[in-house]
């Protein structure tokens, strides 16, 4: 049983800590949210009181925060990762977080002796707690070997992308995907909707056709049903495509679909649903339509 730590305990990261606690092994945890600390312990998982600890107590240490600049302060900023590492230790930054970035800090790392993976994550709250996640990773092929049996405690669809920076340029693509997917499904279901039809008959039909997918499936319910608790918050998306925009630009790319998205989320985040699941991207489409979708 290896020495764990696990930085970021929230809607993603404190089921999948868990998995780790109830094989067996001992991990060490550290998040700013006491509950969700005091959950972890409650399994048996140790408590830390700042990173450093963390890398101090652990040979390979798991994060998982929200954006690039959290997981620079959690690896290099005052009470850090980098204060307490061990030379030969691993970090697995499991974030969403820009590629450029990531490449950096694994430049850092490594001249401390360090490795590290990015191992970017999809399949929402509900992959995180039933260990069925997509984990996507960048970094040295020998490394993920020896990190793999732990994915495999977390998540289903495992794949070793390329170097560092990789992980983190699928999951930007994966997040491109997602958002565009979504936008069409409400547009599908507000169609039929404002159509006179069943939305939620419609859906079941597209289910077994071409059109069918886990968005569809999952999110195309929450539109109808009108359940926008998180799931993925709107903000986490609207930075995923800031990454994505940003990253074209830097490379001469045009994204129009991806800015479109990302303009839906930033009206509907100016409406006050940044906290909201992404799903929710349809009322804003609802209120140009001034129609409601509606089974």
């Amino acid at each position: 049983m290896a020495e764990i730590g696990f930085i970021g305990l929230g809607i993603m990261g404190k089921p999948m800590a868990s998995h780790l606690v109830k094989a067996g092994h001992t991990v060490h945890v550290c998040d700013l949210v006491e509950e969700s600390v005091k959950h972890l312990c409650s399994l048996g998982a140790g408590r830390c009181v700042c990173a450093r600890e963390v890398a101090q107590k652990s040979k390979i240490i798991f994060i998982i925060v929200p954006d690039t600049p959290d997981v620079e302060a959690v690896l290099f900023g005052p009470e850090g990762v980098a204060e307490g590492l061990k030379p030969g230790s691993i970090v697995v930054d499991m974030s969403s977080i820009s590629p450029i970035a990531t490449k950096e800090f694994a430049r850092r790392l490594a001249a401390k002796g360090v490795e590290m993976l990015d191992a970017p994550v999809s399949g929402g709250q509900v992959g995180a707690e039933n260990a069925t996640l997509s984990i996507m990773v960048g970094g040295k092929e020998e490394v993920f070997n020896q990190i793999k049996p732990y994915f495999e405690l977390m998540g289903k669809n495992i794949v070793r992308v390329g170097g560092n920076g990789d992980g983190q340029t699928c999951k930007v693509a994966n997040q491109i995907v997602v958002a565009l997917t979504i936008e069409a499904v409400a547009e599908a279901l507000l169609f039929a909707s404002k159509a006179g039809a069943d939305p939620m008959n419609v859906r079941q039909a597209l289910l077994g056709g071409f059109a069918q997918s886990r968005i569809l499936e999952l999110h195309g319910e929450r539109m109808i049903k009108r359940k926008f608790d998180p799931g993925f918050r709107v903000r986490l998306h609207q930075k995923d495509l800031n990454i994505a925009l940003q990253s074209a630009r830097s490379m001469g790319l045009s994204l129009p679909n991806t800015a479109t998205a990302q303009e839906l989320f930033n009206a509907l985040a100016a409406q006050g649903g940044s906290e909201l699941d992404h799903s929710s991207i349809v009322m804003v489409l609802e209120k140009l339509a001034n129609h409601t979708i509606s089974s």
